[in-house]
Parts: C-alpha cells; structure tokens; sequence
C-alpha cells in the first residue's frame, strides 16, 4: 500500500464530516399539517407572532413577510387593514441548544474491517483495510464530534369571525447549522410545499441545496 493510499484512509472519516457540515447539501425536514381550509377565494390575512418574544422586531417581519408572499402564491390576499382580515395566521420558529454527537471510524468499523489476535501462539488475523505498518498494533480509531441542532416552524390559521382553527402545521428539521436565517426560510419553504396537504399527514420534505449558510 502505497503512502498516498493510506493517507486516504484517514482523509475518508475527514472529509464526509466536512461534506456533512457544508450549507451547500439538501435540507430535510419533517412537516405534520392538519387542515379545514376552504379553498382560496381571495381571503384576507394577516400574519402575527404566536411568540410573544418574536413580537415587533424586524426579524419577525422578515419571516412574516416570507410567509406572506406564500400565501399569497396559494391564492389568499393580504388584509390592508389587519383589523378586518379574514384569517389570522399565527407564525413561531425557534431553534435548541443542539446535541452534542460522537462519530468513530477505523478500528471496528465495518467498512474498515478488525483486527485481533487468535491462536495458541497470538498469530494475527484480520479483514478489510487494516494495515499495522499504518495502525499499529493497538489499531487506530479516529473520533470526531459535532453539535446538531434542531429547529421548528409552527404555525396556525384561524377565521377571525369566530376563531374557529382551519390549520396547524409544524415544520422541524436537524442540521449542524443553528443560523435562524439559513433555518427559517427553508423551513418556510418545506411548510408549503404542496400546501396545505392532506389533512392528518406526516411527510418528509427534501429541499435542493440553494446556497444558503
């Protein structure tokens, strides 16, 4: 084996958790959605914070604003007068403190193989990539943590004539990112993807990487 080769051995575990930490990858989230929305005829809206903490800041209108724009691609209008708005939709997202997770390769490793000693003179025996030359006779074990975090988007509708509730949706997704600016539009965008979906359902949605960090 040539040192180029075993170099690349201890690149692999490397190299996969760098490519498991670039923004530019997929983004999966869970969406549950349950819904009696009549069909868009032009309903007014308006878009508050269902997080008194997010309430009045423009990093809320941001989003709110996002939200907006979807509802208004599915057919319902913006009220001019919030006051006298058909449907109050209710926004809140958030994001944990993370976890922390461990990831080992080499030693042990099925795609590595093992390595031990067996007979009644301790004779070696092996399988897979394990080289002593490179591992030494204790083998090699290469560890590596990372935080992963997980984020959510709530939201409700509800007919501001008598309050009755016509949607409740949750979006929730794990990344290493806790950025709320790469997390919340995305999230956003798993919500109403094929929204508002059938009522009771549980789906995954995987959204192409756009280059969002």
């Amino acid at each position: 084996m040539t040192r180029i080769k075993k170099f690349g051995l201890f690149a692999a575990p490397a190299l996969a958790l760098v490519a498991l930490s670039g923004c530019a990858t997929s983004f999966k989230a869970d969406v549950a959605r349950f819904q009696q929305l009549p069909a868009p005829a032009g309903q007014s809206f308006t878009i508050v914070a269902d997080d008194p903490k997010l309430a009045g800041g423009l990093e809320f209108a941001h989003y709110a604003d996002l939200v907006g724009q979807r509802l208004a691609q599915t057919g319902y209008v913006p009220a001019s007068d919030p006051a006298s708005a058909d449907l109050i939709v209710r926004v809140a997202y958030d994001v944990d403190n993370g976890r922390e997770k461990v990831r080992s390769t080499g030693f042990g490793d099925p795609f590595y193989g093992g390595w031990g000693w067996r007979g009644r003179w301790g004779r070696p025996w092996g399988y897979g990539f394990y080289d002593p030359w490179l591992f030494g006779p204790s083998g090699y074990t290469d560890v590596s943590s990372y935080t992963v975090y997980t984020s959510d988007l709530r939201m409700k509708i509800d007919r501001a004539a008598d309050n009755r509730r016509l949607f409740e949706g949750t979006a929730s997704a794990q990344s290493l990112s806790n950025k709320l600016t790469y997390l919340v539009p995305n999230l956003i965008d798993a919500m109403f993807t094929n929204f508002p979906g059938q009522n009771g359902e549980n789906v995954k949605i995987t959204l192409p990487p756009e280059g969002r960090g």
